[in-house]
């Protein structure tokens, strides 16, 4: 896995370069010199990121896992009305 450094003006002038290099390793780019971003291929961030679930895949999982929620109570967002 290599690792590409691109300053801002050299990733605006070539993204196409860019995310080519990112299927290879990521791309760090900097902006004043200083690492700012980091592109990575969707494959490398979904491994980071260890998988997405969608809300359908968690509504889906009726019975297999118990969740127990308390609904927080919210007061001082609203006042009584003045009808007079």
């Amino acid at each position: 896995m290599s690792v590409i450094t691109m300053s801002s003006r050299e990733f605006n002038q070539s993204a196409s370069e860019a995310k080519k290099a990112s299927l290879d390793g990521p791309v760090f780019i900097t902006d004043r010199g200083k690492p700012s971003h980091v592109l990575l291929s969707i494959d490398e961030y979904r491994k980071l990121a260890g998988g997405m679930t969608t809300l359908a895949d968690a509504l889906a999982q009726r019975g297999e896992v118990d969740i127990e929620f308390d609904v927080p109570r919210v007061g001082g967002l609203y006042r009584a009305a003045d009808l007079s």
